[in-house]
């Protein structure tokens, strides 16, 4: 890989317990002041954060294996990000596109049209966050088709406003006591090769069959799914699956929307997960990678899908704010320029060689995932989904200084989301902690 300028040591360090007493103060506050809901997976309190570390208000370093969600991929205090952000600042913060415009959203919609799969004319409106992109998503396809119905995937994750928590699959903790959710969302079966068995044209073949059994091409606004889904466990469809699926929509005038919001912006190795198969949607969410850790996201898509909605029936107050867009321009440059998408497919093949130990394991049910978008799935020695195992390790790592998410509607995965700017020496040694604290605990 590209050797990067790092400004913190790239090192491990725990000097103090976990948590210090500085953090331990912190989170004191933090439990008069915030609601029981807001809880932290880290128990140290993040004071400082470069390429692949997070140091905390005690003096520890913490390897980061999941850069704020799959957010800060080229590091989270990249200097050209930080720069471009000190600029933009310096001029003005707001004013709100819809009422007095500027350069640079217009900057950034160019590119991602650019960016996005498919040489189509195109449009992109920008927003806040994941879940925005989804919910306009959503009300772009409605209008444009003048159809209601939205599909969604068994276990996919869209969001927690109301309109995304209905379409989210995960009930706990997302989705428990905030009913009722919005109507006209229905649920069909992913690809998911591990537990159906079933090859993408066979998996596609089941999903059609109830699409158009139980809803009905003429009630149906839009499918979106997630090229590889996140909290619903990584899961990667079969080859052909999604291909079968655009096709379906694209002869019966559905709309095909791709939530590439995780997976998405060089995660893995593609500007986009649809890249691997060429797939192309009419309207892909964009968010997390796209602004160095500035808040912004996007709906890119068919430009006469796009245009359908009235003037003024898009934008929002904060939607696209000049600084998130010198962020996302100056971010996009760091990709092109240090090959980030090289980073993540290297980053791949790191982690296949240093899990090798344990991938033959009775309780590892699955590697999976590709670029820096990986998963392990576990089972019990009768394999059934081990979630015990799961935050054992989780624990343990976090304990030994290693960051980890976990996954799945079972709770029984570990992904990895590293930032693509963290040096391999660190993400060896992370990995090598995973696989002593498996051995350790299985």
């Amino acid at each position: 890989m590209q050797e990067l300028d790092y400004r913190l040591e790239q090192t491990r360090k725990l000097g103090q317990p976990i948590p210090g007493p500085v953090s331990t103060e912190l989170d004191a506050r933090r439990k008069a002041a915030l609601p029981a809901g807001m809880v932290p997976s880290l128990p140290g309190y993040v004071v400082d954060a470069d390429g692949g570390i997070l140091a905390d208000a005690d003096g520890n370093q913490f390897i980061d294996l999941a850069s704020g969600i799959a957010v800060t991929s080229v590091g989270a205090s990249n200097p050209a990000v930080v720069k471009a952000v000190q600029d933009a600042v310096a001029h003005f913060t707001h004013t709100s596109f819809s009422v007095s415009p500027y350069e640079s959203y217009v900057a950034v919609a160019e590119k991602l049209n650019e960016l996005t799969p498919g040489d189509h004319e195109k449009r992109t409106v920008l927003l806040n966050s994941g879940a925005e992109a989804v919910e306009n998503a959503v009300k772009i396809a409605r209008n444009y088709t003048g159809k209601t119905g939205v599909v969604v995937m068994d276990r996919a994750f869209h969001g927690r406003t109301n309109l995304t928590m209905g379409m989210t699959a995960k009930q706990a903790p997302y989705k428990s006591g905030f009913g009722p959710f919005a109507p006209e969302i229905y649920r069909a079966p992913m690809s998911y090769p591990l537990r159906d068995g079933l090859t993408g044209e066979e998996a596609a073949k089941r999903t059609i069959t109830m699409l158009e059994q139980e809803i009905g091409a003429h009630n149906l606004a839009c499918v979106i799914v997630e090229p590889i889904q996140g909290e619903g466990g990584f899961v990667v469809p079969a080859d052909g699956f999604l291909p079968a699926v655009v096709k379906w929509c694209n002869d019966n005038d559905v709309v095909f929307i791709a939530d590439e919001i995780q997976a998405g912006m060089m995660r893995t190795g593609d500007w986009f997960a649809c890249d691997y198969e060429g797939v192309v949607p009419d309207l892909v969410t964009i968010a997390k990678g796209v602004a160095g850790g500035m808040p912004l996201s996007a709906v890119t898509g068919r430009a006469e899908i796009m245009d359908a909605p009235q003037p003024g029936g898009l934008g929002g107050t904060y939607g696209g704010n000049p600084v998130s867009c010198a962020a996302a321009l100056a971010t996009f440059k760091e990709y092109e320029e240090k090959d980030f998408g090289a980073r993540a497919k290297n980053l791949e093949a790191v982690a296949r060689e240093e899990l090798e130990p344990i991938l033959g394991d009775e309780r590892v049910a699955e590697f999976r995932g590709r670029g820096a978008m990986l998963a392990l799935e576990f089972v019990t020695a009768d394999g059934q989904p081990d979630s015990e195992l799961v935050h054992k390790i989780a624990d343990g790592a976090k304990d030994e200084g290693v960051l980890l998410l976990t996954c799945g509607l079972d709770h029984n995965v570990i992904r990895f989301l590293p930032s693509l700017a963290i040096p391999e020496h660190l993400w060896r040694e992370a990995l090598q902690v995973v696989v002593k604290k498996f051995n350790e605990y299985k």
